[in-house]
């Protein structure tokens, strides 16, 4: 292997690893197309470096290297801010399990509450780890806006009040460097490489909670599109005619599929109902309950089916609190997709719910921070 092919061969087995988390030598032959020999050689040298660490595996009833990245070498923070609350990982760094601490905020807070409490909450959990705050690589954080990527700058209407002013004020979350997305396209990364979607080069990941979010994943790495807004799912218009959404524009997906949306549905026939409640007496048989989840997924059906005929993914996953719903809201979205997508052998795409939970905007942020301190 000549000398200028090393560092291409380095960054193409680190990649592979970043997106996969661990494989076998044999695996990153198949996904860099290099040579066994190559990977070898490699595998060898990030080993010498402190890169990557090795572990004995059994995989198709043979013995096998299973590899994996030893991380960037310090700890992390990720941050999900949402409408409603504050959770922070922090990845200690030194093979400890990560750490969690969430607060709950009031209604209508602005973004400067937040940013307070994820320095507070991520302090706390540094002392409990006993971990100098000097010691902290990098944070990710993810926001309920959309971000512009290249500039860091939060466009878009309709979004919590003072994110603008907070992603751009050094600081704000701490006195480590930071990086910033929006909460949904890190939830979208996090399923990707960890959760329901590993493994699939394409991916898209759409949550319904408060509001509808979501993401785009090819071979690992977010879609952030030319303005940052790609993946925005919430705000596909299905009816052109429909009521006006907080985006300024008329009937998106999120006027129909979020949960205040649901809630309001079944106000005059059940009362003032939480997420929880419609959940539980919709899987104890309440008509009205059932059915308003069941057209949830047909209205995410309609919007998905433009997506999917558009990127052609290998999956699709659903989170946030409604995709506990299961298959009463999945059923009807495979429907309808299979109605309205492609017909041709394979064409409906894979339909899964999401496997992290209400963490996983937190995870892709520490994924964020990771990809971010390996780069440099």
């Amino acid at each position: 292997m000549s000398a200028s092919a090393v560092p291409r061969s380095r960054t193409a087995v680190l990649t592979a690893l970043r997106h996969a988390g661990e494989l076998t030598q044999v695996e990153i032959v198949a996904a860099t197309g290099l040579t066994a020999g190559t990977v070898s050689t490699v595998v060898g040298g990030l080993i010498d470096d402190g890169v990557v660490r090795v572990r004995d595996v059994v995989r198709t009833g043979r013995r096998a290297r299973a590899v994996s990245l030893a991380g960037p070498g310090g700890p992390l923070i990720g941050v999900h801010c949402y409408l409603d609350q504050v959770r922070v990982l922090l990845d200690p760094g030194d093979g400890r399990a990560w750490s969690e601490a969430i607060r709950v905020l009031p209604d209508g807070h602005r973004a400067e509450l937040a940013a307070t409490a994820a320095r507070e909450l991520s302090a706390d959990l540094l002392a409990a780890a006993d971990i100098d705050p000097g010691r902290v690589l990098r944070a990710a954080v993810g926001i309920p806006a959309p971000v512009e990527v290249r500039t860091a700058r939060v466009g878009g209407a309709g979004v919590r009040d003072g994110w603008g002013t907070v992603v751009a004020t050094p600081g704000a979350f701490g006195p480590w460097p930071v990086d910033f997305d929006n909460e949904g396209n890190l939830s979208a990364l996090a399923e990707a490489r960890l959760g329901a979607g590993r493994g699939r080069a394409t991916v898209v990941q759409v949550s319904l909670s408060q509001g509808v979010s979501g993401g785009i994943v090819h071979d690992g790495e977010l879609v952030h599109g030319r303005t940052g807004t790609a993946g925005e799912l919430g705000h596909l218009t299905i009816d052109p005619h429909g009521p006006v959404c907080s985006c300024g524009n008329r009937g998106c997906l999120q006027v129909y599929a979020g949960s205040q949306a649901i809630i309001g549905l079944l106000a005059a026939s059940h009362g003032r109902l939480s997420v929880a409640e419609v959940l539980d007496l919709a899987a104890q048989g309440d008509p009205g309950c059932r059915r308003v989840l069941s057209d949830v997924g047909r209205h995410l059906g309609t919007a998905m089916a433009s997506v999917c005929t558009v990127l052609d993914p290998d999956v699709l996953v659903v989170g946030g609190a409604l995709s506990r719903a299961g298959n009463l809201l999945l059923d009807p979205l495979r429907e309808v997709l299979a109605e309205r997508t492609a017909v041709t052998s394979g064409a409906v795409v894979e339909v899964v719910a999401g496997v992290l939970g209400a963490a996983a905007p937190a995870r892709g942020a520490l994924l964020l921070a990771q990809d971010a301190a390996l780069a440099r």
